[in-house]
């Protein structure tokens, strides 16, 4: 059985007036949430022209061809829309609206910008790959004439991966979401003593947050003060509480603490000395919201969108600053 996405109604009408531009073709994001239970897409968002790039009306679709989509500018499109988005909600996929002439191509065009994507954000990822990250991506193709949709998902962990047939189902009822808010203080000094060169220097600060990375990774969040169990129950105490029970999307808040400022406090340590010209200082707090779908959380889900937020947001930086 393929996977079943619910898609939020607001979707629906965002494809509608697509579809009134009549255009020959039209590419987009859908930005939502997976998981090992359910995957949503709550949010579409058309590609964004490139300043020389000029309207393709639909008349003009004979001489467009779906291979002239460019994926290098849609990935960057994407990697900007999944750093600012918060924890939980990510590109879960692809939509491609195409004039019928083109509907026969779609499929290997979908597959393509897929592919290309996932790519780029792998290239400026910092956490390691979680055993209950999904890997499917959902490609979903529309015919601006007949209005007939198509919804196929790529595995993005193989490379040869073909399409599979999934659900697209659209719902009246918007999704429930649970918030997590969550501060990371961060305190890091990353020697520069060999870089000379721009690569070089980008380099040496990404093999910094890289270790900054590990060490968040193996931290101890406190959830509303407490230590829970990763398999336990997030929302145990609030469903006794009649006062909550009432709420609609209660708050979790979470303290973190890395693991190496636990060890330090109890342990002595040795320096580690290291000669270099230059440095480079990130010192400050991370302010972290992420959302969790209110059907059973675990603690484990809470945790899997709150690193990702404080990690991307160093990740695939194009500025370098030396302090």
């Amino acid at each position: 059985m393929g996977r079943t996405y619910y898609v939020d109604e607001a979707v629906e009408k965002y494809f509608t007036n697509i579809i009134q531009q009549e255009k020959s073709y039209v590419t987009g994001l859908l930005i939502g949430h997976c998981s090992l239970q359910r995957d949503y897409v709550v949010l579409a968002v058309q590609t964004p022209q490139k300043e020389d790039q000029a309207d393709v009306p639909k008349k003009s679709s004979a001489t467009s061809k779906l291979d002239e989509i460019d994926d290098e500018w849609v990935s960057i499109h994407a990697s900007q829309v999944n750093r600012m988005l918060p924890g939980g909600l990510l590109v879960v996929g692809i939509f491609l609206i195409t004039s019928p002439e083109l509907s026969k191509d779609s499929q290997n065009a979908l597959r393509k910008v897929i592919f290309a994507v996932d790519k780029s954000s792998r290239k400026n990822r910092l956490w390691s790959p979680n055993e209950n990250d999904v890997t499917d991506r959902v490609a979903m193709h529309i015919c601006s004439a007949t209005k007939k949709s198509t919804c196929r998902t790529f595995d993005v962990a193989d490379p040869k991966s073909t399409a599979k047939p999934a659900d697209w189902k659209y719902q009246n009822a918007p999704s429930s979401w649970l918030t997590v808010d969550c501060s990371v203080r961060v305190d890091l000094t990353i020697p520069l003593s060999s870089c000379s060169t721009y690569k070089e220097r980008q380099k040496c600060t990404r093999q910094g947050l890289e270790q900054w990375a590990k060490e968040l990774e193996n931290a101890v969040i406190l959830f509303n003060g407490q230590v829970k169990d990763s398999e336990g129950d997030l929302v145990e105490e609030q469903k006794k509480s009649k006062s909550v029970a009432h709420s609609s999307a209660p708050i979790i808040s979470g303290n973190t603490f890395l693991s190496s400022s636990l060890q330090n406090s109890f342990n002595r340590s040795t320096a580690l000395v290291r000669a270099c010209k230059t440095s480079l200082s990130i010192q400050g707090i991370v302010k972290c919201k992420g959302y969790v779908s209110t059907n059973k959380p675990k603690v484990k889900d809470a945790v899997q969108v709150i690193f990702p937020v404080a990690l991307k947001t160093y990740s695939g930086g194009r500025k370098y600053v030396n302090n």
